[in-house]
């Protein structure tokens, strides 16, 4: 019987999904790696254990399936309940035997896999509701997905770094966190930022057309993690005192 594969002609959306599968995979790899005790020291996102962190990538998988079999059935199935539902669902999970952690991120990543794989072509620009109440398609589901476990393997805190993120993950993701800052019209710093591995990778944090502005330039990874709350290491800066960086989510 021949291998059944996913129902998907659009070449982008079929880059997205390697990317979120690939993304997956280092992520269960860094889970994999750590020892039973490890599971429950501090990882490197604050107040959270290893454990809650494996516990929210499991039930975020199981989150947006729901939103995938919205999609595929046309019966409105939320990501959560209430943001109640997902915190309680995250602190439960942080308390959950080790090889349970490990057992909710393999099903779930199956089980996602599989709805991504059987939804129908036509179906991927359905409409759903995100936990933030964004209405978007359904394929973001795929880039949200990606997000998630790319970041999280690094927050793990045992070995991943951001030079482990695949270029075109970066590449994405730098100038949308940017974005988000400018449409929530935070307060941000008067800045450049200049990929120095990437030809024309250069954002303007402020529009007020300043051009004398500091700029901070290294790695494009680096100035993701800068971006995103993460240690970053090899960033210069031209001006005194290298800014902090918004909040990001």
């Amino acid at each position: 019987m021949a291998a059944r594969t996913d129902n998907v002609d659009d070449p982008q959306l079929k880059a997205g999904l390697l990317l979120a599968r690939r993304g997956s995979a280092f992520c269960s790899r860094k889970l994999y790696e750590l020892s039973d005790d490890e599971l429950y020291q501090p990882s490197l996102l604050s107040g959270w254990t290893r454990a809650h962190l494996a516990a929210h990538v499991g039930y975020n998988a199981r989150a947006l399936t729901r939103l995938t079999e919205w999609a595929a059935t046309g019966v409105e199935t939320p990501m959560y309940d209430s943001p109640e539902q997902r915190n309680h669902e995250i602190e439960m999970g942080g308390t959950l035997g080790a090889q349970a952690l490990r057992n909710l991120s393999d099903h779930a990543i199956v089980h996602l896999n599989v709805e991504w794989r059987d939804l129908p072509a036509d179906a991927w620009g359905k409409l759903v509701k995100t936990a933030q109440g964004r209405t978007v398609p359904v394929s973001e589901t795929v880039w949200m997905r990606s997000r998630e476990v790319w970041l999280h393997a690094i927050d793990l805190g045992n070995g991943a770094s951001v030079r482990d993120l695949p270029a075109e993950f970066v590449d994405r993701l730098l100038p949308e966190v940017v974005a988000l800052w400018k449409t929530r019209g935070d307060v941000v710093p008067d800045i450049v930022l200049r990929a120095d591995d990437r030809d024309g990778l250069e954002l303007r944090l402020d529009d007020s057309g300043d051009a004398s502005a500091p700029v901070l330039s290294g790695p494009a990874a680096e100035l993701l993690a800068w971006a995103t709350g993460r240690s970053h290491t090899g960033l210069s800066f031209t001006g005194d005192d290298a800014p902090v960086a918004p909040r990001w989510l």
